[in-house]
Order: structure tokens, then sequence, then C-alpha cells
């Protein structure tokens, strides 16, 4: 009996201990589950969006490039102005909230769509267009309100539990969203996303951190994010890679379901618990990207983090023969990357929210977002475009040396020696 009581006491206090301080504060914590439940949700119709396509409306290569583009050609439109808008505007938080109830609107007239039989490959652009613009306002504002959520000297940590959120989405959304598919079929899949942006929204409205000023602009305002990128070597340098390295990415993802599906004869269930079961890897990146940067330093995590995210999609075009050799390249490639992604994405956003003053948050992220995110519609309708002219699995070898190439260039910039600052604030 007294053995029970004294091992009862402690009990909540080791438990608590396991949880990161980060998670015991409401406000990030509020922050951190709005972000965890859109991002899986995202995942779900990452898969089933592109699946209503192909297996509903019976979409060609060309207009599954059309369809990816779709989604991130407001980048390249609207990136830089809305940068703008967010800073003078404000109040990021209530832009982030509306912009996730547009985006639950906009994604249940899918289902309904189909439900009432008049659902269109122009409805699909028109959804994807739409959602996409408001994931520009939303992802401006949070540059700005995620680095007010969390202390400065825990950055890292804050961006590898946001990050680990994502890479759970990687493992559990496109298996969910495969079978959801397959049980409900593709537009019914899409309704679960549309839900997960009713459930962000519900926590970004119960949090209040103190966000920075607006910030009512001048002379130049429309450059300043601009003029920033161009005179930080840090900052320019990543964009140069990254945006490379994404329109070689969108080159191959705008393929990527078609491939799977036609070429290489994968279920869309197989196919989700393919690219489930890989994200693993960005399980386990996520988990370890403090420890690497502490004892690599946070310029190589990323520099590492950009090379793992880009080599291992050799795999694809290689993959053939035997359906277990075919899934299992599928496999090792979907690890691989997904370590590679989280520690690049971990790392350059600690490095970010250090080297970019805070009344300039929004506008680089708009101006950087213009031009890496704005690759990703030329590389999609170069990916159909290619796909439709010498073939899929030619186009995915393009894709894969073009995405080494603008990772390799990473080496000769100062990013790899980069160093957080230290507490007492020396670099």
């Amino acid at each position: 009996m007294s053995t029970t009581a004294l091992d009862t006491g402690p009990a909540p206090k080791r438990l608590s201990s396991r949880i990161p301080p980060l998670l015991r504060e409401r406000t990030f914590r509020r922050y951190w589950s709005a972000q965890s439940i859109s991002m899986f949700g995202d995942q779900i119709s990452s898969i089933a969006l592109p699946l209503t396509a192909v297996l509903v409306l019976h979409a060609r290569a060309a207009q599954m490039g059309l369809l990816t583009a779709a989604i991130w050609l407001p980048s390249l439109l609207f990136a830089v102005h809305a940068g703008i808008w967010a800073d003078r505007f404000g109040r990021r938080r209530v832009i982030m909230i509306a912009a996730d109830l547009g985006r639950a609107v906009l994604l249940t007239s899918v289902p309904a769509g189909y439900a009432l039989h008049v659902l269109t490959l122009a409805q699909l652009y028109g959804v994807a267009f739409g959602a996409g613009t408001l994931s520009i306002l939303f992802t401006v504002s949070d540059s700005s309100l995620s680095v007010k959520v969390m202390p400065p000297d825990q950055y890292v940590e804050g961006n590898s539990l946001v990050y680990a959120s994502r890479a759970f989405s990687f493992v559990g959304g496109p298996s969910l969203g495969g079978l959801l598919v397959q049980l409900f079929t593709a537009p019914f899949a899409i309704a679960a996303d549309a839900l997960s942006f009713l459930g962000s929204a519900f926590f970004l409205s119960r949090i209040r951190p103190a966000e920075a000023p607006p910030d009512r602009g001048g002379k130049g305002s429309l450059t300043a994010g601009a003029r920033f990128i161009n005179g930080s070597q840090i900052v320019r340098a990543s964009l140069l890679s990254v945006s490379v390295i994404n329109f070689f990415n969108f080159v191959f993802f705008a393929l990527l379901v078609l491939y799977a599906t036609r070429a290489l004869h994968v279920r869309p269930g197989v196919l989700g618990l393919v690219l489930g079961a890989g994200a693993v890897g960005g399980v386990i990146g996520s988990l370890s990207t403090t420890k690497l940067a502490g004892r690599i330093g946070i310029g190589w995590a990323y520099t590492l983090g950009a090379l793992m995210f880009t080599v291992p999609v050799v795999c694809w075009p290689l993959a053939g023969g035997p359906k277990p050799l075919v899934l299992g390249l599928l496999f090792l490639a979907e690890f691989l990357t997904g370590f590679g992604v989280m520690l690049l994405d971990i790392s350059i956003g600690a490095i970010f929210a250090v080297v970019i003053p805070d009344e300039l948050r929004s506008r680089v992220s708009g101006a950087f977002q213009a031009v890496n995110y704005g690759t990703r519609p030329i590389g999609a309708l170069a990916g159909g475009t290619l796909g439709t002219l010498i073939g899929l699995r030619p186009t995915l070898w393009i894709a894969t040396v073009g995405g080494v190439i603008g990772a390799a260039s990473l080496l000769a910039s100062p990013l790899p020696r980069f160093r957080m600052p230290t507490a007492g604030g020396s670099g």
C-alpha cells in the first residue's frame, strides 16, 4: 500500500516533464494545434484533389499540369502585394482566420458539385486558384505571427514542433486520404480538408499574441522585401536554391499521381500508404533537427536537408520490375526526402527568424514567395507539357537532375557556415 502511494505521486510530474516546454504555454499550444489540424487536412487533400481530376474527370498530363499550376499561380501574381497588405493591416491573426474560413468554403464546393453532377475540371481549377490565393495571405501573415508565439531562443525548438506535426501529417494524411478516396470517392475525401480549416480557425480565434504594429508604409514599400532579399547573402542564396528546386520538384509533382497510377499501376489506396509510410522519415527528421543542427550547425543542417530532399527522387524514374521492388524504391525515396524536407524547412525557418527584421517579415515573405512559389506553376506547366511531348519517365529524369543542381548550389554560398546567435547575442 505504501509503495503504491509513493509511486502515484511523482508519475504526473514524470509525464509532464516529457512534454516540450513550449507546449505547456497556452498561446503556443493553441497556435500549434491550429497548424497541426490544418496540415493534416492538407495532406488528405493533396492526394484527393489530383485523384478527383484523374479518376472522376479523367484528366490527362497537360490538364494535371494546369491543375497544379492553378494552386501556385497566385503566388506569382499576388504574393508581393499580400505581404505589403498584411504588414499595413497589422492584424495577421484575423487575416489567417479569414483565409481558413474562405478555404473551407471553396473546398466544400467540390463534393457539393460532385453530388449535384455538375463538377468539372474548370471548377477544380477555380477552387485550386482561390484556395492558393487565400493560402498566400495565410502564409505571409503566419511568418510574422509565428515569431510572436515563441521566445527568440526557442525558434529551432518551436519550428521543430510545428514541422513535427507536418511530418506526422505526412504519415497519416496521404494514407487516410487514399482510404477515404476508395471508401467515399475522391471528391468527398476533400471535405476532410475543409473541416480541418474550420478547426484551424477555431484555435487561432483562441489566442491573442502581441503582434507587430501595422506599418503604414511609404516610399519603396512595394520593393522593400525584394531589396532586403537582394542585400542579404543568406536569404538570397536560399531563394536562388529553393526556387530551382521547386521548379523541378513541380515538374515532378505535376505528374506524380498520373505516373504512379498509370505507368507503375499503383492503386490509390496503396499510393496513399506508400506516401504515408515514407513520411516516417519526416517524423524522424523533425525530431532529429535540433540535435543535428546543434552538432553540425544550422547552416549545414539546411544544406544537408536540401540535398536529402532532392537526390533520392531518382528512385521514382528508376522504379520498375516486380511490384515489391517498385514499392520498395518508392518507399525509400519518400522516406529520405521526408527526412530532408523536415531538416530543410525547420532549419531555414529558424535562420529567417533571426536574420529578417520584424517590421519586414510579411513583405520579405511575400517577395520570397513570389519567386519561390512562383516557380511552381511554371514547373507544373512545364511538367505537363514535357510529359505530353516526351513521356512521363523521361520528364521525371529531367526533374530529378534539375533539383539536385539547385540543392548543390548551396555549397558555394555562405549558408553552410551560418550559425544561430548564442544566448549572449554573439553569432
